[in-house]
């Protein structure tokens, strides 16, 4: 039995949320291992409509113990939150079902001020986050200042790591022309808020070893998509975590060994939100057609997605720098009645075909995509549960994606419901 990562194989938003949750279903453990309450996941059960952010897509189905790894940065607040919202549909959510790491980090009220003083000022690069404070708070991890899950246990000892972080913040805040923070009130807040976090606080590395050794299945549930990864991404235009694969091992104190299989979750065109390079985004009719037709809109922001024709040079490039052993292909319903769909299948950069994402921002932007035609198809595809119930053409379609970017389809997802699922080989018995 394989241990699975999801993976989001473009700019997020490719339909991770329904994938992981037909994997929960023969999971043991469902664990988050980057990001934060950033990037949204919306699973429909029995016609039942979860939005989740920060937990696990796991916490909804029984049984399952849902975990959030160190690699996540966690805003005590909106946790709260969002496990109230869930117990008011019905979910409990106990220390019996859900971990936090210890090591994991805090987002706290001064980091989401900063982030949105940042993004709507008027300098410097609009990157189009959320401003929930994701970046801010990573950048306290690894300026090694930050107040982490642990430190609300050591109340005697919180006050001073507070003064070394607002040491920092305050002359930040001050150069901005911004009110300093008042560390008692932050302390006050956190006091407050710590009884409501603690009983969730485990050694989350442990408890992920145990559980390997005993051969339970662990799922590892990924945010965002490759793309926005801070290294392998379209840097800057980028999230401020890792966001490929790799990141599952790093995120949640679990060796690179107990990884089995990576399953990586591509949508069957193109979008992106925010900010940045995209370079087969579609400023037509076709392209509004399909953000309708797909209901393009952000799950946590509600943001309009920019959408384009399905890009496989990026894809192909995801494939390798998180090692995918073959992909979940979502959305195909959404291509149903096109005359002719387009695929990018390289990129014109100053008059030389590449078929490469360049690590440059000026070259990212001066690039054109290189297109091929494939013909569309008149039947439908939502709902199909086996190859048979697909139109001929759009078997083509899905065969020539996987030609271009060199993986073949696992799973292949015709609508939201769960069961709207075509199976080629499950990934927990690869």
């Amino acid at each position: 039995m394989a241990n699975v990562v999801v993976v989001g194989a473009q700019w997020g938003d490719e339909g991770k949320g329904k994938i992981v949750d037909w994997l929960s279903e023969q999971a043991d453990i469902v664990v988050r291992y980057q990001g934060g309450h950033n990037a949204g996941h919306t699973l429909v059960i029995d016609g039942v409509t979860y939005k989740l952010s920060l937990l696990p897509s796991g916490i909804v189905r029984g049984g399952k113990l849902s975990v959030i790894g160190n690699g996540v940065v966690i805003d005590p607040s909106a946790l709260c939150d969002e496990i109230d919202r869930l117990a008011s549909q019905g979910v409990k959510v106990s220390p019996e079902g859900l971990r936090i790491a210890d090591n994991a980090t805090l987002i706290l009220p001064l980091h989401r001020e900063l982030d949105a003083f940042r993004e709507s000022g008027n300098s410097g690069t609009k990157i189009g986050t959320t401003k929930r404070g994701i970046g801010p708070a990573y950048e306290d991890k690894v300026g090694r200042r930050a107040i982490r899950v642990r430190d609300l246990a050591e109340p005697e000892a919180l006050a001073p790591k507070i003064d070394r972080l607002l040491a920092h913040h305050n002359a930040l805040r001050r150069g901005m022309g911004l009110d300093e923070v008042d560390g008692g009130a932050l302390l006050a807040l956190l006091t407050a808020i710590a009884p409501r976090i603690l009983p969730y606080m485990d050694r989350v590395w442990e408890t992920l070893d145990q559980a390997r050794r005993e051969g339970k299945r662990i799922l590892f549930e990924g945010a965002q998509g490759a793309l926005l990864d801070v290294d392998h991404g379209t840097y800057p235009y980028v999230t401020s975590s890792n966001t490929v694969a790799g990141q599952a091992s790093t995120g949640s104190g679990l060796g690179p060994g107990a990884i089995g299989y990576v399953l990586g979750i591509v949508k069957a065109y193109t979008t992106r939100v925010g900010e940045g390079p995209f370079p087969s985004e579609l400023f037509d009719e076709t392209g509004r057609r399909i953000g309708e037709r797909g209901r393009e809109f952000g799950t946590v922001t509600g943001r309009a997605r920019r959408c384009g024709w399905f890009d496989a040079v990026l894809v192909r490039q995801t494939i390798k720098t998180s090692g995918i052993n073959g992909i979940a292909l979502t959305k195909l319903d959404i291509l149903d009645g096109f005359a002719e769909i387009k695929v990018c299948t390289g990129y014109r950069l100053d008059g030389e075909i590449i078929d490469y994402l360049p690590a440059s921002e000026s070259a990212q932007k001066r690039l054109e995509p290189v297109y091929e035609t494939i013909p569309g198809w008149e039947g439908s595809t939502a709902g199909a549960r086996s190859w048979a119930q697909l139109p001929a053409e759009a078997i083509k379609y899905v065969r020539r994606i996987e030609e271009l970017i060199g993986a073949p389809v696992a799973l292949l997802s015709t609508s939201p419901e769960r069961d709207d699922t075509i199976l080629v080989k499950n990934p927990f018995e690869a």
